[in-house]
């Protein structure tokens, strides 16, 4: 749109969702929004004139101190409901019934790959998928960088939505099959089978025949009502822009509150997205051991940044910069109203399972394959994803896509499941609430699916942070 600044009637261009300041600011003051301060004016800066980045800087610092101050809002817990779901010999819920082919090390990728086709043609109906889980490590990895690879696949050999899985090695592999077990744990052998491609002859052959045991097991199965308290849901945004703060972001945090009242767990991630805003996460924490374990969240993300030279505010993207967002505290800010006012009940290492209920924080970088791949492995069912700018991508558990702008579900209507962007047009909040809380429900009982499902856009990435041999 065009603007007029009235102070010198100069007609300047400032895009949608571009922010003015509504009072003037003196060069060194804080800029606030969201009633917070999202950075510090680098020049004075008059009412009506544009806010960014050339006069706005971030004020973050690399380390700061931080009190625990509980300003807690305690959902009262509703009677669940229920919903369909497929209960799982061990107990846990899944919403899908896949056959999940995981990769001990990336050199089996293409072999895979050919066993996920050729068993999907034979199998076809019998499943709601076979998907092969690529990556490029297993191997050639060294301490908590080989740990990290380790804890995501055995997460992923878990996940409920994985009704089957076939762990496929190559037998000289760092990561291999036999050590693998050992840390899988319990796991019910008449679904979860292991080939060592180098100890057959044809390891498509011998892989599409235990992917064939596993569909006797599971080809059966129907869903049955469980309770909402069994419903994980992870929260996740990209490519935002500033209608994200304002429209999708808190509409995703009522959802959170909501499935919290249930009895059920939300989890958000994106560590590097909360600098800037996590003293209102760290005082929302339910007690003060969790307060320091999102205090050691914060702060070891921060020594990530600095142990490899690199500015620990080095964020918005240029996108979001594009779409009106100019400091990470601005991006931040926004980020966090997803997990809405719920308390926080837990903080995840990277890696680990969901083992809470209620709002719990993983460790994690704000990469899109990466939070999407780790909030998958914790155990979401669900990812809720939300976007200003539009993102194909979809995780392995079914992504739905909110809009935060009516424009880009109009442009990119292939890659998008709910439109935000009607809030900004007098849509009520209660209203968008509802019709998310119904689309989310007709998700996880497999009446819809998500557009990431429906492109088949399933993607994995695993946080590398090590040498490679």
């Amino acid at each position: 749109m065009i603007k007029i600044n009235s102070n010198d009637n100069v007609a300047v261009e400032i895009k949608s969702g571009h922010k003015t300041a509504l009072s003037d600011i003196k060069a060194g003051e804080n800029v606030i929004k969201y009633g917070f301060s999202i950075g510090v004016a680098t020049a004075d800066i008059k009412a009506g004139e544009q806010v960014h980045v050339h006069n706005l800087r971030s004020a973050i610092k690399s380390e700061n101190e931080y009190n625990y101050t509980p300003e807690i809002s305690r959902n009262q817990t509703k009677k669940a409901g229920e919903f369909l779901a497929y209960l799982r010999a061990d107990g846990r819920v899944g919403i899908r019934n896949e056959i999940w082919i995981i990769n001990t090390v990336g050199c089996v990728n293409k072999a895979s790959e050919k066993i996920a086709l050729e068993a999907g043609k034979i199998y076809a109906g019998k499943t709601d998928g076979i998907f092969a889980v690529t990556h490029p490590y297993g191997c050639s990895q060294l301490g908590s960088d080989h740990e990290n690879t380790k804890l995501i696949l055995a997460g992923f050999a878990h996940h409920p939505n994985a009704a089957g899985v076939l762990i496929l090695g190559l037998g000289c592999e760092n990561n291999s099959v036999c050590d693998f077990k050992k840390l899988l744990g319990n796991y019910d052998e008449k679904t979860v089978k292991f080939l060592v491609t180098q100890d057959c002859e044809n390891e498509v052959e011998e892989g599409v025949k235990l992917i064939g045991e596993i569909v006797s097991e599971i080809g059966n199965s129907e869903r049955q009502p469980v309770e909402l308290d069994k419903l994980v849901i992870g929260l996740k945004c990209g490519g935002s822009d500033a209608f994200s703060g304002i429209t999708a972001n808190p509409l995703v945090g009522r959802i959170s509150d909501r499935i919290c009242k249930h009895g059920g767990t939300t989890i958000l991630t994106e560590t590097p997205e909360m600098f800037g805003a996590e003293t209102i996460l760290m005082n929302r924490c339910e007690s003060e051991i969790v307060f320091q374990k999102t205090v050691k969240l914060i702060n070891n993300f921060k020594q990530y940044f600095i142990s490899h030279k690199q500015e620990i505010y080095e964020n918005p993207s240029p996108g979001n910069k594009a779409g009106g967002i100019t400091t990470l505290e601005e991006k931040s800010l926004g980020c966090v109203q997803k997990g809405g006012t719920s308390a926080v009940t837990d903080v995840l290492d990277y890696g680990r399972r969901v083992n809470k209920k209620g709002l719990v924080l993983l460790d994690g970088p704000g990469n899109d394959i990466v939070s999407t791949t780790a909030l998958t492995a914790a155990g979401c069912h669900i990812i809720i994803f939300t976007t200003g700018r539009g993102t194909p991508l979809g995780a392995f558990a079914p992504t739905l896509k909110i809009s935060s702008n009516s424009e880009l579900v109009k442009k990119k209507a292939n890659w998008t499941d709910y439109d935000a962007g009607e809030l900004l047009v007098g849509k009520s909040m209660k209203e968008a609430e509802q019709e998310l809380w119904d689309l989310i429900l007709s998700v996880a009982e497999g009446k819809t699916r998500t557009k990431s499902e429906i492109n088949d856009y399933r993607e994995f990435a695993i946080f590398k942070n090590g040498v490679t041999l």
